[in-house]
């Protein structure tokens, strides 16, 4: 009896302790015309190490509740144990009551470049900078952890977004590119800044409305559903009115225009030629997903 009491202890603590990430890492190294090197399987292989087995919180993770995502690195040079990259980080959550995953970040950074030795341990230190892809992957996880939480709670990922901020300050004394602000790019230190401010909340309002108050029910009330993700745009107009063409609204959008297309294509009809409009004047570089509505 106490044996198979010590057991599921055990395999309850397994259960509650699981890392937070169940994370896809890809290296594609094509573009050096070098593929057969075997550094790039082992950065590949201590990448997906070092973000799966690493517990990056303090919280409780059941192994249904780890995060996909995924990181694809496409090395455009790599010479002398120097990489010169490009990354697109995706991330996604299960929809409540159904199998479907949506996807919550898509993000291309043009500007991930790293020195790696093979074989060198990756370990991440919170209170300084030591090595270039370490920061940046761990900029990401804790920027998908806060964008996991805002689609459940309203400003749930603050706490995460603040973790990434000080990786931001750290890394910004480095000469690497992705980490200075006031540049006109899309780069890390400008993302978390507008994540943190105010002045963007309707990304973050948005992103809660879409998915717990309009995907997590469309299995009880699909009409329902697709109304209040209806109602998230005009968070996002309203923050348009104030910031026009901001980065938050193409990072949105570039999660979820293709799904907006589908979503308002099936099921259950709603009244969405104002929407459409909206759409098109909030996210006019999509206009191409917003024709595909069909009603």
């Amino acid at each position: 009896m106490h044996k198979a009491i010590i057991v599921f202890l055990l395999f309850f603590n397994l259960l509650c302790s699981a890392q937070e990430f169940n994370c896809q890492i890809q290296i594609n190294a094509e573009q050096t015309g070098r593929v057969d090197l075997q550094i790039f399987k082992t950065l590949e292989r201590s990448l997906s190490e070092f973000v799966n087995n690493n517990q990056w919180t303090d919280q409780e993770y059941r192994n249904d509740e780890r995060i996909n995502c995924s990181f694809f690195i496409n090395v455009i040079e790599y010479d002398n144990n120097r990489f010169k990259t490009n990354m697109q980080v995706l991330a996604s959550r299960p929809v409540f009551g159904s199998s479907y995953e949506t996807v919550i970040l898509n993000i291309n950074d043009k500007e991930v470049n790293f020195d790696y030795l093979e074989f060198a341990p990756l370990q991440y230190n919170p209170n300084s900078f030591d090595s270039n892809l370490v920061s940046v992957i761990a900029f990401y996880l804790y920027t998908i952890l806060g964008v996991d939480a805002d689609t459940f709670s309203p400003k749930g990922g603050t706490d995460f977004y603040q973790e990434a901020k000080a990786i931001v300050n750290f890394s910004q004394s480095s000469n690497e590119s992705g980490w200075k602000p006031n540049t006109s790019k899309l780069n890390r230190n400008k993302l978390n800044n507008d994540l943190l401010s105010g002045t963007f909340d309707g990304y973050r309002e948005a992103m809660y409305e879409y998915h717990r108050q309009g995907l997590d029910i469309m299995h009880e009330d699909p009409k329902k559903g697709k109304e209040t993700i209806i109602t998230s745009f005009e968070s996002l107009k309203s923050m348009n009115d104030t910031r026009s063409n901001s980065t938050m609204m193409r990072v949105f959008f570039d999660a979820k225009a293709e799904e907006i297309s589908k979503i308002f294509s099936d099921g259950p009809s709603v009244d969405v030629s104002k929407t459409i409009s909206l759409l098109n004047r909030i996210g006019p570089t999509y206009s191409k997903n917003w024709k595909e509505i069909k009603f």
